[in-house]
C-alpha cells in the first residue's frame, strides 16, 4: 500500500512541478518568488574529488603517488565517442532531451520494482545519478527519489549537458577505490583511455552499474557478460553491426593492474611535510601564527592551515621535486649497510646540492618504510658541538673580524654555577681559534659566545629554521649544543649551507606545485640574504677543513677538492653528529638510538664518519 501511495505521489507531483516552474512561474510573481525560494534551498555547492598527488624527481619522472582513491580526470573532449555513447545508451537514452528526470523511465522502473518486490535505484537519469553521487545518500526510498529529482532539475538549469556528462564520467565508481572512466582505464589496463579498444572500453563501462557484482578482479565473468550485453545495446542503437559486436565479444580481455608508485618513501614523506611549510609561508599562515596572542588563536590558524593543505592535496597536484634518484638509492643502500651489524642503532641524514640549495636526498633511518618515524626531519636531538660554527665561531669572527690564527683564552670557564668541561677534562690556555675549533674545546666556544653576547649570537640563528631554539634556548648551555627541543638533520644541513658563500636561501625539496593542467600554485620565494662576510666564510671553511686533516673529523674523505666538517658529541655520548660541506654537497648526519643510551663504546668505530662519507661521495 505504501509503495502504491509513493507511486501516486511521484506521478502526480512531477507534472505539477514542471507546470509550476515553467508555466505559472513565467506569469505570476508569487510563483516566481516560490521558484527562487526553491532554488536557493537546493544548494548545489561545488564538490572536490580526492585526486592523486603526483611527485616527480629531478628528471620529471613520477616516483610516488599519494592517494587513497585512484582517479585520472579526463576532459570530455578527450573521451572517445564510443565511450560516451555506450554510457548514454545504456544508462539514459533520452539524456540530451530531458530536463533532469524522465517520467516514463520512473514509471517503468516502478512497475519493475513492484514485480521484483523491492525498491531499487532504477529509473534514474545520468543527471540524477550525478546528484546522488555528489549530494545525496544511497538510501532506497521514495522520499530520497523525490529529492533526487529536485536536485537534478536544479543542476540541469545550472550546467550544460556536456558539463553534466563530463562530471558523471569522472565521478562514477569503478570498484577497488577507482573513480572515473580515466581512472578505470589506467587502473585496470595501465593505459590511457584513448588507447583502449572498443572491447576494453565496453568492459570497464560494465563496472559502474553494480561495482560489487561487476568487480573485474573478483567477478571477471560477470563483468564480461555485462560487457557483451552493452555491446548488444550498441547494436540496437546502430552504433555497431552484429558482426562487429561479435568480433569485440571474442576479443580477449587482459587486465593489467596499475601498481601504485611508492619509490623513495623517506623522501616522499619529507616532501609532503615540506608542502605544509611551503603553503604556510606563501599564504601567510606563519605570520598570523607568530602574531597570535593566545593558544586558542594559534589552534584556529593551525586548523585553517591543515584544511588548506588537505584541499591542495585532495585536488590532485603535481609536485616537482629535486630528488636525485641515483643519490637517494646510494645513500639508503650505503647507510643501511653500515648500520646493519649494530642492532637497534639508528641514523639520520640530509644531503643538499650546493649549487641549487635543494635537498636531493634524505636518510630516514635503518629499515624505514612508508609513514614510519622519519628521522631526517622528525628526530630532534641536541646538536652538541656541531652548533658551534653557527652560534659561537661565526658570530665571533663577524663581530671582531678575527681570523683562524687569532689567539683566544681557552682556560676553564664558568658562568655562575655553569662550568662546562672539555673532552676528557683537558685544560688548555691560550690557543688559536683554529686549534680550539678543530679540537672542539668547550671552554673556548663558551668564551667566544660570552664575548659576542647571548642575544647577538642567537640573532645569527634567526634566518634559519631553528624556530624553537631561537625562542626557548637563550641559555649558555646552548653555546655547546644544549638545546631544549633539539634539532634535525634537515635544519642543521640547511643552516650550514650559509657557509657555502655566506648567503642563505632556505633549502627545499619542492621546486613547484602545479595543477594537472600546469597552473602554478606554489613555489618557494627567493629570499636569499647575506649572513656571513667573505672573511668569516673563508675562516669557517678553513677551520672545518683543518678538523678533517688533524682534528675530530679525521677519517672523513670525499672525492672533492674541498671537504670540511664540524663534529658534535652530546653528554654521555648519547648523540654523534657530523655536519659539513664538499664542493658539491652540504650534509648533516646524526647517529644514535631512538631512546637515548650511552654510546662511548662506539666512539672509536667512527660510524658517523663512515655515514658522512657515504652522504657526500
Amino acid at each position: 500500500m505504501r509503495k502504491a501511495f509513493g507511486l501516486l505521489v511521484i506521478i502526480c507531483s512531477l507534472p505539477l512541478l514542471v507546470f509550476l516552474f515553467n508555466k505559472i512561474g513565467a506569469e505570476l510573481s508569487s510563483a516566481q518568488t516560490f521558484s527562487k525560494q526553491f532554488s536557493s534551498s537546493v544548494q548545489l555547492t561545488d564538490t572536490q574529488a580526492i585526486n592523486p598527488t603526483i611527485l616527480k624527481d629531478e628528471n620529471k619522472k613520477t616516483f610516488s603517488e599519494e592517494y587513497s582513491q585512484w582517479r585520472d580526470p579526463i576532459e570530455l573532449g578527450n573521451v572517445p565517442d564510443f565511450a560516451k555513447e555506450i554510457f548514454v545508451y545504456s544508462e539514459d537514452t533520452g539524456f540530451y532531451d530531458h530536463m533532469g528526470f524522465d517520467l516514463t523511465a520512473i514509471a517503468r522502473a516502478f512497475m519493475a520494482n513492484q514485480n521484483d518486490g523491492a525498491t531499487s535505484q532504477g529509473g534514474s537519469t545520468i543527471t540524477q545519478q550525478l546528484v546522488r553521487m555528489r549530494y545525496l545518500s544511497q538510501e532506497k526510498s521514495y522520499e530520497r527519489k523525490m529529492l533526487e529529482i529536485f536536485y537534478a532539475y536544479e543542476l540541469e538549469k545550472k550546467a550544460t549537458k556536456d558539463e553534466i556528462l563530463n562530471d558523471y564520467l569522472n565521478e562514477m565508481y569503478f570498484a577497488n577505490g577507482v573513480y572515473g572512466i580515466g581512472g578505470a582505464s589506467t587502473y585496470y589496463f595501465n593505459r590511457p583511455l584513448h588507447s583502449l579498444s572498443k572491447a576494453e572500453i565496453a568492459f570497464i563501462a560494465a563496472i559502474p552499474n553494480n561495482p560489487s557484482l561487476y568487480d573485474p578482479l573478483r567477478h571477471f565473468n560477470n563483468t564480461k557478460k555485462r560487457q557483451e550485453r552493452l555491446l548488444d545495446k550498441m547494436v540496437e542503437k546502430d552504433e555497431l553491426t552484429e558482426k562487429e559486436a561479435q568480433i569485440l565479444k571474442n576479443k580477449k580481455i587482459t587486465i593489467n593492474i596499475k601498481q601504485k608508485k611508492q619509490l623513495y618513501p623517506e623522501y616522499s614523506t619529507y616532501v609532503m611535510n615540506e608542502l605544509r611549510s611551503l603553503i604556510s609561508q606563501v599564504d601567510g599562515y606563519h605570520v598570523r601564527f607568530n602574531a597570535a596572542q593566545t593558544s586558542a588563536e594559534k589552534a584556529t590558524i593551525d586548523k585553517e592551515l591543515t584544511e588548506r593543505v588537505k584541499e591542495v592535496v585532495d585536488s590532485g597536484v603535481v609536485i616537482q621535486t629535486a630528488l636525485n634518484p641515483e643519490k637517494q638509492t646510494d645513500v639508503t643502500k650505503s647507510a643501511n649497510s653500515i648500520l646493519k651489524e649494530y642492532s637497534k642503532l639508528q641514523a639520520a641524514a640530509t644531503v643538499i646540492n650546493n649549487d641549487t640549495r635543494e635537498i636531493v636526498s634524505v636518510y630516514a633511518g635503518k629499515g624505514y618504510i612508508k609513514y614510519d618515524f622519519n628521522r631526517s626531519y622528525q628526530a630532534k636531538r641536541q646538536p652538541g658541538s656541531a652548533i658551534k660554527p653557527l652560534l659561537d665561531y661565526g658570530p665571533y669572527l663577524e663581530k671582531y673580524h678575527a681570523t683562524p690564527d687569532t689567539l683566544i683564552d681557552a682556560s676553564d670557564f664558568c658562568k655562575g654555577t655553569y662550568c662546562p668541561r672539555n673532552y676528557d677534562n683537558v685544560s688548555v690556555g691560550a690557543v688559536t681559534i683554529e686549534n680550539a675549533f678543530k679540537n672542539s674545546y668547550n671552554t673556548a666556544a663558551m668564551r667566544l659566545f660570552d664575548h659576542v653576547g647571548m642575544k647577538k649570537a642567537f640573532s645569527y640563528l634567526q634566518p634559519f629554521t631553528f624556530d624553537r631554539a631561537t625562542k626557548r634556548d637563550l641559555t649558555y648551555s646552548a653555546a655547546i649544543g644544549g638545546f631544549t627541543d633539539g634539532v634535525s638533520t634537515v635544519q642543521m644541513a640547511d643552516a650550514y649551507t650559509s657557509f657555502i658563500d655566506g648567503s642563505y636561501t632556505r633549502a627545499h625539496a619542492i621546486r613547484s606545485v602545479k595543477t594537472r593542467s600546469g597552473k602554478l600554485l606554489y613555489e618557494w620565494p627567493d629570499t636569499s640574504k647575506i649572513i656571513w662576510s667573505n672573511s668569516t666564510v673563508s675562516g669557517i671553511r678553513q677551520m672545518m677543513a683543518s678538523t678533517v686533516d688533524s682534528g675530530t673529523g679525521q677519517g672523513i674523505s670525499a672525492n672533492s677538492d674541498y671537504v670540511g666538517v664540524k663534529t658534535g658529541t652530546t653528554n654521555s655520548y648519547k648523540d654523534f653528529w657530523i655536519t659539513g660541506l664538499t664542493n658539491k654537497y652540504t650534509s648533516a648526519v646524526w647517529l644514535g638510538y631512538d631512546t637515548p643510551v650511552k654510546m662511548e663504546s662506539l666512539e672509536n668505530d667512527k660510524i658517523h664518519h663512515k655515514l658522512f662519507n657515504a652522504m657526500v661521495k
